[in-house]
This record gives structure tokens, C-alpha cells and sequence, in this order.
């Protein structure tokens, strides 16, 4: 397939761009079914020769172009409107009824908070142009047969209707409040939250990505609108028969403002608490913490860790955690024994990854007072568990090299708690 990116140096096009290249390229594979032969990148400073020839070669249009920010309400249309008719007319110039992929906005409800947006009427207008081409150019004279297939290749238009976007690569103070907010803390600048119980629908970027390739794979999901809400189509397919006109993304997060100024509070504070947010699995939490930390700049990107020093070695607190504890880094010189103590209930993994040692713990009711020994070393990398109830210690066995043992811990420590109680193995 040829690819066409209108838009290709803005927010969203950089990331389908890379994308599209990346299963080009083969170093993505989760995509067996897609052969991307070429990628089109279409922005400002392409030329008209360029269009022309890319909409006669190409077999699918990602039309991400438009404008949001003008410095006069006339391009809004001129921008959102003008430019989607000189692609289509384009298109139909070259006879080709190649799938496009249309970028709208919430806006185009022109309902609610939205009903005088300019910015919505331009995207409405561009959406109108679009149904208006598939009506009457990609359907007139197609094979019907296509119809049925539902393939990458079938005729037809799909309009997204994008809530608000956020993720790496977009532009700050433009018009993204959370790319806004993310600078300001990643960068400690000022900020202004006017209202924070608003809400907002997100889509973060590699969610909107990987639609944009369902689309392209012929997947697509269909809707219709009812207002901002999404009203999903009961089976989920395109056909002529029961068609939503509309196509959404499917994940979305909603949160207010005071929300996600919250969470980029505790985020900006991580090097100093080493505390790593819960972040799990799809959480918007996971995302806007990935989101934050693409706007460090390079003197915050590095930090300097506490470490505990005296004569036996280091001892440093890594990173803590909200409900899984801490990890640890010790470095132990030749010859120290460290620990020589046990605990109730807290629980430790030790994981020598440098030089040579030997693990030793006792169980403090075995009248025998056998002792368990294990040999560790950084050539053959292993987890050993501090059992509780079991007094253990950790021997560099080295007369010249560091031991160093990164420890795994399941709760911070507490000092006004420790659960630590000093007994020799």
C-alpha cells in the first residue's frame, strides 16, 4: 500500500508517520496483514506537483491537515474547508476512490459549549464535503461487490470526530491544555487552572494510532453522533445497508482538570519523594506520566540519588512505590558482611548483579541452627528470598572487587516501624 499523510509535521501526523514507517521498515510486526510500500508526508512546505502525484498513486488518505489556531476566524474555513476540496478534487482529477480518513473534532457537534465555535462550523462543513464525496464520487460507478468486502481497499470515507488529544510531540500553549500543563510542570512554569472540576474527554496518541491502523486494515469503528456522545454501531462493520457515518476511537479517559493537575503535581515530585505513581495497565495515569516525562528537559531528565555511605559501602534508595515497596541498590566492599539481622513480616529479594558473595540466613527456631548458604555472583544472576523469621546476612567474597546487590523490598521503610532486629547468622 501507498500511503498519503496530509498534515504530516503536525501532532498526530508525527506519530502515524513514524507508525506507518516503522511497519514499513519491518521493526514493527504486530501488523502481519498491512504491506506498506510507501508513505506519502504531505504539509506546508510540499508542493502542488507533489499532491498531485501522490493522490494518483496513492491507496489510502489520512487527511490530518487543518487549522486550529489562525490569526483571523476566516482560515478557519479557509484551512479546514479549502484544503479538503483541493484533496478531493484532486482524487477525483486521478479517478481515484481510494479510502479517506477525514481529522474532525468534537467541535463539529456544534452543540452545548460548542454551539458558535467557528473552529466547529469550519470542521462541520469540511465533514459535509466529505459524505457529499462519497455519495457521489466514490460510490458512483464502483463495483458493488467492493461493498461486501470490507477491506482496506473499499471505497468509503471516514470521518473521526477527535475529543481532546494528548500524548508526545504535541505542542504546548496551543491547543492541548494537557500538552499545556505538562510543560509547565516538566519545565516549572507558570500555570492557570480557571476551573478545576471541568472535564474533558482525552484519546491519548497510541490509542488514536492504533485505530488509525484498524482503519487502514479495513476495521474501523462506526458511529453516530447524539450530540458528544458516542452512539456505537450494534455490530461494529461498515456496509451500505447500516452505515454509521461517523467513526470513533474507542478508548477513551475522562478526568477534570484538577485531576490531572494532581497527578502531574506527584509526577514533578518524583525525584525528590522517589515515589513512582500507580500507573496501571491502560490507565490514563499511565499515559499522562509517559506524556510528562517526553517534556523534560535535559538538565531535569537526570537526577542525583541519595546515597548512604560509610566504610563497608553505599546503600540507596532507588525508587518507592505506593503499594509494592522499594528497590534498593548496595554496594558492598571486599571482605564487609552486611545485614545480621531479621524481620517479622517485611520480605526482601536480593539479586547480586556484580562481583562474587554468599548468602547466608538462619531460621530463629531451628534448635539445630543449621544455617542456609547460597553462592552468588554477577555471572550467574539469580533472586534470593529473605525469608521473615529467618535472620540473614550477605558476605563479599571478594578481596578486590565491589559486591553489588540490587534489593528488593515490599514496603518502604518506616523508621517509627522498622521491623528490622539486629541477630547475627
Amino acid at each position: 500500500m501507498r500511503i498519503l499523510v496530509t498534515g504530516a509535521k503536525g501532532f498526530v501526523g508525527k506519530n502515524l508517520c513514524w507508525a506507518l514507517k516503522n511497519i514499513q521498515a519491518g521493526k514493527d510486526k504486530t501488523h502481519p496483514a498491512l504491506s506498506i510500500e510507501a508513505v506519502y508526508e504531505y504539509d506546508l512546505d510540499s508542493t502542488p506537483e507533489q499532491l498531485e502525484h501522490w493522490c494518483k498513486d496513492c491507496d489510502f488518505v489520512f487527511n490530518l491537515a487543518g487549522v486550529n489556531r489562525p490569526q483571523n476566524q476566516e482560515e478557519f474555513m479557509q484551512g479546514n474547508f479549502g484544503f479538503a476540496s483541493t484533496l478531493l478534487d484532486t482524487l477525483k482529477k486521478h479517478g481515484n476512490r481510494c479510502p479517506v480518513m477525514l481529522s474532525s473534532s468534537q467541535q463539529a457537534s456544534l452543540t452545548g459549549r460548542f454551539g458558535n465555535s467557528e473552529y466547529g462550523r469550519s470542521k462541520k462543513a469540511g465533514e459535509d464535503l466529505f459524505l457529499d464525496y462519497e455519495r457521489d464520487f466514490l460510490r458512483a460507478g464502483a463495483d458493488p461487490s467492493l461493498f461486501t468486502l470490507h477491506s482496506s481497499l473499499t471505497p468509503r470515507v471516514l470521518i473521526y470526530r477527535f475529543p481532546n488529544l494528548f500524548g508526545k510531540w504535541c505542542r504546548p500553549n496551543y491547543n492541548s491544555a494537557v500538552a499545556t500543563f505538562c510543560n509547565a510542570f516538566a519545565n516549572d512554569l507558570p500555570y492557570t487552572v480557571n476551573d478545576p472540576s471541568v472535564e474533558l474527554e482525552l484519546l491519548y496518541i497510541d490509542d488514536l494510532i492504533d485505530e488509525m491502523l484498524a482503519a487502514l486494515e479495513g476495521h474501523e469503528h462506526r458511529c453516530e453522533f447524539d450530540g458528544l456522545e458516542v452512539v456505537p454501531m450494534v455490530n461494529g462493520q461498515w456496509s451500505m445497508v447500516n452505515e454509521g457515518r461517523y467513526c470513533y476511537c474507542p478508548v477513551t479517559h475522562k478526568a477534570t482538570l484538577g485531576e490531572i493537575v494532581d497527578l502531574l503535581k506527584s509526577f514533578a515530585e518524583q525525584p525528590k519523594t522517589l515515589m513512582i505513581p500507580e500507573i496501571p495497565a491502560n490507565s490514563f495515569a499511565k499515559k499522562l506520566y509517559s506524556t510528562y516525562l517526553s517534556y523534560l528537559p535535559y538538565e531535569k531528565t537526570a537526577f542525583p540519588l541519595k546515597m548512604n555511605v560509610d566504610d563497608r559501602g553505599s546503600f540507596t534508595e532507588l525508587v518507592h512505590t505506593l503499594n509494592a515497596g522499594q528497590v534498593s541498590i548496595n554496594i558492598s566492599k571486599p571482605g564487609i558482611t552486611k545485614g545480621q539481622h531479621w524481620h517479622n513480616t517485611k520480605f526482601e529479594q536480593f539479586i547480586v548483579v556484580k562481583g562474587h558473595g554468599l548468602i547466608q540466613q538462619r531460621n530463629l527456631n531451628d534448635p539445630e541452627g543449621k544455617v542456609l548458604e547460597w553462592k552468588v555472583d554477577g555471572d550467574h544472576i539469580q533472586a534470593v528470598h529473605m525469608l521473615p523469621g529467618y535472620t540473614h546476612n550477605i558476605i563479599n567474597l571478594s578481596d578486590t572487587e565491589d559486591l553489588v546487590t540490587v534489593m528488593y523490598c515490599n514496603e518502604i521503610f518506616n523508621p517509627n516501624k522498622p521491623d528490622t532486629f539486629f541477630e547475627k547468622v
